[in-house]
């Protein structure tokens, strides 16, 4: 009979890389906090500012959203009980989808538990044919997300892979050029990159796409609900309505909920009902987070006071930030505080923390050994009082480290 401890040394090997990454300064804790994820937080007991999160319109609190998810809690209970295949599909999850495929202005949706789980059921049915994937291709931008990595790495082997340079549109063309021949050819981008916050250049994109009829998916999670009317998203922003073949939303961050969609055709939702595997192998989203994420994007249609909000505080913050020395180049709420190395980014986060900021030190691999930084959130739910004590700090601790 195995013992734990036996099981535990087995595992002993583990220690050699934890001591390493500890040493590199590329180790991280989880950090528990107290309380609602609203702009002020509790940690240790002591309450902090929060700008880590992703709750860019404070919507996770927001009574409507809590209101919903409790009427429906009492009235269909805590869970589907089964995957959608099976008897998970309640009526409001097809509901959920059609007020989203409106909101998008697409033909049909699929919800999904996350929007990690969105990428991996979107791209892989694409090649899941009779071909097995042969004579197709995937052109990914560099700096996309883990998600879409992932969901490209479980494509039939005969999809052939190809990266271009970050939003370098010359070397997109060169990509899309060397596989013009390919009769299946998928372009992947995120609309906003979520570690720089920089907006991909779609008009480019989507005409590079229909000049060499590629198929266009653009991951939005961190522009649905941000950008666009009404938060609809990066599509949206850029009037491209009806050339964008495939759109990724998040249910997680701006929406305030837990969940993923795909926006797209009524084919694309149809194939990926077979042949999706995080589809077809996961319970549904249970009542009360439908129920919410529907009572969300009602918020959004009627009213638009949450992202004004979030983008005069987005203004505020990165000229406060510019005239202390640190310049922001992000494009959106997501606003990167460069530190260089992984030690003075954590250092940063540190002492943020012990003057009553909590911001997260990002480092590698999800960023570049040289680009580690505190990735600031900013949210519709700051004060100006929060925004300016940001500020102040960031100028004191960026002279301590000498970043300004």
């Amino acid at each position: 009979m195995t013992t734990t401890a036996q099981t535990s040394n087995r595992l002993d090997f583990l220690k050699e890389e934890l001591a390493r990454l500890k040493n590199e300064h590329l180790y991280q804790e989880l950090v528990p906090f107290s309380g609602p994820p609203g702009a002020e937080i509790t940690i240790n007991g002591k309450k902090v500012i929060n700008f880590s999160g992703n709750n860019y319109l404070g919507l996770a609190t927001h009574p409507k959203l809590i209101n919903a998810a409790k009427k429906a809690a009492e009235e269909y209970g805590t869970g589907a009980g089964a995957v959608r295949t099976i008897i998970g599909t309640m009526d409001m999850h097809n509901q959920l989808e059609d007020k989203l495929a409106a909101f998008k202005h697409t033909e049909a949706t699929l919800v999904l538990q996350s929007g990690f789980t969105a990428n991996m059921a979107a791209i892989p049915p694409l090649f899941a044919d009779a071909t097995g994937g042969e004579g197709s291709v995937i052109i990914s931008d560099q700096l996309n997300h883990a998600s879409i990595i992932d969901a490209v790495r479980l494509c039939p082997k005969g999809v052939e892979k190809d990266i271009y340079a970050h939003s370098d549109m010359t070397a997109l063309e060169k990509v899309l050029k060397k596989h013009k021949s390919k009769h299946r050819k998928l372009v992947v981008t995120d609309g906003v990159f979520s570690m720089d916050g920089d907006i991909a250049k779609l008009p480019e994109i989507v005409a590079l796409c229909e000049k060499y009829n590629a198929i266009l998916m653009v991951d939005d999670a961190h522009g649905s609900g941000v950008l666009g009317k009404n938060g609809r998203g990066t599509v949206d922003h850029f009037d491209l309505h009806g050339r964008v073949d495939i759109t990724i939303g998040t249910l997680s961050k701006a929406i305030g909920c837990v969940g993923g969609y795909v926006a797209s055709t009524q084919a694309m939702r149809d194939i990926m009902v077979n042949k999706a595997r995080p589809f077809l192998f996961s319970t549904a989203l249970p009542p009360s987070v439908v129920a919410s994420c529907s009572a969300a994007i009602d918020l959004l249609e009627a009213d638009t006071s949450l992202t004004d909000a979030l983008w005069y505080n987005t203004r505020y913050f990165k000229a406060g930030m510019k005239s202390i020395g640190f310049e922001i180049t992000s494009d959106t709420p997501i606003c990167p505080v460069i530190c260089g190395s992984s030690e003075k980014a954590q250092a940063m986060s540190l002492r943020l923390l012990e003057e009553g900021i909590f911001g997260r030190a990002i480092v590698f691999p999800t960023v570049a050994v040289d680009k580690a930084r505190v990735r600031v959130m900013l949210s519709a739910t700051h004060t100006q009082q929060h925004l300016d004590k940001a500020i102040e700090t960031f100028e004191k601790l960026g002279k301590e480290l000498g970043l300004v």
